[in-house]
């Protein structure tokens, strides 16, 4: 692997070249954070990548990836640090593409690859092409709308992105890639154990959420208006939450574990519910997974506030664990209906308490939700990433 380089380029020694520009990135936490990791990973089996990202993001960056920090995560500093940098390294590095990694960059990336003759893509998640800011709506969406490319993660992204006037032909769909369970992740009986030991969650039937605590993600209201419904089924269930309230969005509105603990008190289902924080390890998390009997994804159907796709969702499926979510936004996309777990029409309490009672009683096959994850792994969404931006057969 060719490392990257200010180095002149030939036509007889040529490399596709990528510089990629996002404030979501390790060690800040989320699927965006993951998700442009492995991005950044996976492009650079394709061609040269360089990243500029936040603070701390370069200590950790995948192996044969150069990450130029900037020095702040605040968000206004950060992109004007960003667009410095990006006209700077644009101009002397001279990069084939530049992929804003999501809408929130896409001014600096569309600007600086017309100032320097490079293709501009945009990777765009929902809530990019949505967010009701007068601000970011006159400015940034105009200039998402004049990249070469708009990534967009979801079917229902796509629409989005037409409403917000990208030219169709301009518009590729793929599916964010997750981290496929590996030997590493695969534990036993006695693993799985002892994360119910460790939280004190007995032996009863195991619910999971994974996610930040956001008003789009619908906890507060899954422990008002389903939880207790599924707990007259199962007295023992527990519903274990794994994420905390949002720092670091771009919309940042969030629910708070007191206010989400005290509508559960209200519903007499307090006792039924653990709030485990945010978990950063991987294996750990698998362990959650495959400790759990199901994952609720109980999404709202927001205005201007999306859900893109649902990553979590296909984790679950990797681990064999089957997920019931609203069909709402991209999640559709990423619950395959009665082989990775159940769509219920959004605001349909009854109908969700129903379908997780019946997963419960009746799990899915966890070798076909295995496999319908497998359409989800990074090799095959890398591969369809360097596909759009233009390189060919990895190095």
């Amino acid at each position: 692997m060719k490392h990257p380089g200010n180095e002149p380029s030939t036509a007889a020694n040529r490399t596709l070249r990528i510089l990629l520009v996002t404030r979501n990135l390790p060690p800040l936490i989320g699927g965006m954070e993951r998700l442009n990791w492995h991005v950044s990973q996976e492009l650079s089996r394709y061609g040269q990548v360089r990243v500029i990202g936040p603070k701390g993001s370069a200590s950790i960056a995948p192996d044969g990836v150069k990450i130029d920090e900037v020095g702040s995560t605040k968000m206004g500093r950060f992109l004007l640090q960003a667009f410095v940098r990006g006209i700077q390294i644009a101009r002397g590095w001279r990069p084939d593409v530049i992929l804003a990694g999501s809408g929130l960059t896409a001014p600096i990336a569309v600007i600086a690859a017309k100032l320097s003759g490079a293709r501009s893509a945009v990777y765009t998640h929902g809530l990019d092409l949505a967010i009701d800011h007068a601000v970011y709506r006159r400015l940034w969406l105009p200039l998402i709308a004049r990249a070469d490319m708009v990534i967009v993660n979801s079917s229902a992204t796509r629409m989005l992105a037409l409403a917000a006037g990208v030219r169709e032909h301009r518009i590729k769909v793929i599916h964010p890639g997750v981290e496929l369970p590996g030997d590493s992740c695969r534990h036993s009986a006695e693993h799985e154990a002892d994360f119910r030991h460790q939280h004190g969650l007995g032996q009863g039937k195991l619910l999971i959420s994974v996610g930040r605590l956001t008003r789009r993600k619908g906890i507060l209201e899954f422990v008002r208006d389903v939880l207790p419904g599924i707990v007259a089924s199962f007295p023992q269930c527990i519903l274990v939450v794994i994420g905390d309230a949002p720092v670091h969005a771009l919309a940042a509105a969030g629910q708070s574990i007191e206010s989400i603990q005290a509508e559960a008190l209200n519903a007499g289902v307090g006792a039924n519910v653990r709030f485990v924080g945010t978990i950063s390890d991987r294996q750990e998390l698998a362990s959650a997974y495959r400790s759990a009997d199901l994952h609720v994804f109980p999404v709202l159907e927001l205005p201007n506030d999306p859900e893109g796709f649902g990553m979590v969702a296909i984790e679950a499926a990797a681990h064999g664990l089957a997920t019931v979510a609203y069909r709402t936004g991209g999640v559709p996309d990423a619950v395959s209906e009665n082989r990775s777990g159940r769509l219920i029409e959004p605001g349909d309490s009854s109908g969700f308490a129903s379908a997780a009672i019946a997963l419960l009683e009746r799990p899915l096959d966890g070798d076909s939700m295995a496999a319908f994850a497998q359409r989800f792994s990074w090799d095959r969404v890398g591969k369809q990433l360097a596909e759009a931006l233009g390189a060919g057969a990895p190095e």
